[in-house]
Order: C-alpha cells, then sequence, then structure tokens
C-alpha cells in the first residue's frame, strides 16, 4: 500500500489559517517513514499512560480514596476536570471533524477524529490535576520542582507518542495541552468557594460538665444557635 498524507475537505479551511500547517505535514511524514515494529511497541508503552483505560483505573481508585476520606470537594474537582475535560474535548473533535494524519500504512489502525487529541488532554487533565491536589501539601522546593517536572514530562511523553506513531498532527498535541491547562484553571478558579467553605473550623465551645460543643449554623426562623453535644 501506499503511505499518503490524507487532508480531507472538511480540515482546508483549519490548515489554511493554521500557522503550522507547514511543520504539521512535515513531522507527521518524517515519523511515519521512520517507524518500525520496535519503535512502535515503545512508543504504544507509553502512549497508554494517556489511554482512557489507564485514566479510568486511576480515577476509579482515587474516587474510592476520596469517598474513604469524605474529602468531597476533592471528588467533585476531580470528576468535573478529568472526566468533564475529556467528553468537552470529544464534543471539539466532533465540530471540527479533522481526520487523522494517516490513514494507509503498516502501523496505522487509528479511528475517529485528529482535533484535539483525546490522550494528550487526558494526560493533561490527570496529572495537571493531581499536581493541583499535591502541590499546597509540599514545602521543600525540590519536592515542588520535582513534582512539576513529573507531571509535565508525562505529558510531552504522551503527547510526543501521538506524533510519532501517525496518530495525530503535532498542532492536535498543543491544541490538547492548551484545551486542558485552561479547563484546569478555570476548575481551579469555580471550586474555590467550595474548597474556601469546606476549610472553614467550626467553632468549638466548653459545657461546663466537661464535654465539647460544635455550633451548628440554623435557619434563621429557628433559634439563634443549635448545640451539638460531642464526647
Amino acid at each position: 500500500m501506499t503511505n499518503a498524507l490524507i487532508l480531507p475537505q472538511n480540515s482546508v479551511a483549519l490548515a489554511m489559517v493554521n500557522p503550522l500547517a507547514g511543520p504539521d505535514h512535515e513531522v507527521a511524514t518524517w515519523f511515519h517513514t521512520h517507524l518500525t515494529s520496535t519503535f512502535v511497541t515503545v512508543l504504544r508503552t507509553f502512549t497508554d499512560f494517556g489511554s482512557s483505560e489507564w485514566i479510568g483505573v486511576v480515577l476509579f481508585l482515587l474516587v474510592l480514596f476520596f469517598v474513604w476520606k469524605r474529602w468531597w470537594p476533592s471528588l467533585v474537582t476531580l470528576i468535573v476536570a478529568v472526566p468533564g475535560g475529556m467528553l468537552l474535548n470529544e464534543l471539539v473533535k466532533v465540530l471540527v471533524q479533522r481526520q487523522r494524519p494517516f490513514v494507509d500504512g503498516p502501523f496505522v489502525d487509528w479511528s475517529g477524529y485528529s482535533f484535539a487529541s483525546g490522550h494528550t488532554i487526558g494526560a493533561t487533565l490527570l496529572y495537571g490535576q493531581l499536581l493541583l491536589f499535591i502541590l499546597p501539601v509540599l514545602k521543600a522546593r525540590h519536592w515542588l520542582v520535582l513534582s512539576i517536572f513529573s507531571a509535565a514530562s508525562l505529558v510531552a511523553v504522551v503527547g510526543f507518542t501521538r506524533v510519532a506513531l501517525g496518530a495525530h498532527f503535532l498542532t492536535d498535541v498543543l491544541a490538547a495541552i492548551v484545551f486542558g491547562v485552561i479547563w484546569l484553571a478555570l476548575c481551579l478558579v469555580a471550586g474555590k468557594p467550595m474548597r474556601r467553605l469546606s476549610s472553614r473550623p467550626q467553632p468549638i465551645v466548653a459545657l461546663t460538665d466537661g464535654r465539647q460543643a460544635i455550633l451548628a449554623p440554623v435557619e434563621q426562623s429557628a433559634q439563634p444557635v443549635r448545640i451539638s453535644q460531642t464526647n
């Protein structure tokens, strides 16, 4: 079969306004002509760190952990940020309808649309959100640097494999990273009130018999203060 770079009609308008259209095709062609079975095996191993199956497993374990700890704001943030962002990316794919770089070749078996890269945005959302979870508790500078470097490296590796395997154009990967970062930033800002409310300390007073009481808010129509006793 002849290896051919396909540019469908519904991608022509997008390609005309794309300043990276030239590098897009050059990079895709170079990797496509240099693929070997060994190289593909290595690439497929690392690309799985952005697969929906891997992300699903990690999300499942995180959900169980947050439910066990009763960290409800973190649970809501995780669900909205990662699966929510990935679903929005699927909507973008349907709207843009850009085809894969190659539809013919010994290592090509991709289906679906290309823009933006689902693996890359999945990795950006998952590892980016995990980074946002752990950054506030890291005090040492070397741990901060290591965490940021690790998250960025995972995203970069997944993005590289998608281009090298011929699954996506370079701009598909770059757009996925940008979309993922913007979505995480929006989720971070939108979740501030919820995190602030959950971290607000409850006032505790001492009773005359030595026990403690938590002052709980009540409706204005009820008594001004309700006391919940705790041993």
